[in-house]
């Protein structure tokens, strides 16, 4: 099956050059909150972008799965197919996924490889203590209740990347800094 991305909002080279951006990192790291605000950004440059969000995909794209790891690994995969499907057509996706497997990870980028489409891995490094005090989603809370268990990073693993395209801090620096940060690193690789 050939691919071929068009679009004539872009005066680049080759023009368009899709990507897919992968925000991997503990709950209440800042992924999707850095990735919303890199989103309007890129828009704003004309770019076409899109968000695949974790708990939206859940929903729908992965109803009926759950937290085991198999269950976590199938998630991931399919996410990034729809990932680099789009990227393929000249679309900038943000994929903020907790992705917790390296071998996960792995399989999306190497798929992204097969296909020759760009792929960026950035692990939002976020410590767990400051994640639990964030609590965006109730999620550590629950857990400590003992509501739920397989909490990613408490009593579930977590595999941070071994070397990742970008590491952030976001406990060290605002929203903006961080998507002013991965925004350079696209820059710097031409995909911007």
């Amino acid at each position: 099956m050939s691919r071929h991305s068009h679009d004539d909002a872009d005066d680049g080279e080759n023009d368009v050059t899709g990507a897919t951006i992968w925000l991997t990192g503990l709950p209440s790291a800042g992924k999707t909150t850095i990735a919303r605000e890199l989103a309007g950004r890129l828009e704003g440059e004309g770019h076409r972008v899109e968000v695949l969000d974790g708990d939206e995909i859940r929903e729908f794209l992965s109803a009926g799965l759950g937290f085991s790891r198999e269950d976590r690994h199938t998630n991931v995969q399919r996410i990034g197919f729809v990932a680099e499907l789009l990227a393929s057509h000249g679309v900038k996706v943000l994929v903020p996924v907790i992705a917790p497997y390296a071998d996960s990870r792995e399989a999306v980028r190497k798929r992204h490889q097969r296909e020759g489409t760009p792929y960026v891995e950035v692990h939002v490094a976020t410590p767990v203590g400051i994640c639990s005090a964030r609590d965006v989603k109730g999620l550590y809370a629950k857990q400590a209740a003992g509501e739920i268990t397989g909490l990613t990073g408490v009593d579930d693993p977590y595999e941070e990347p071994d070397s990742p395209d970008l590491r952030i801090e976001s406990q060290h620096q605002t929203v903006q800094e961080s998507a002013t940060a991965l925004h350079g690193l696209l820059r710097e690789r031409g995909l911007v």
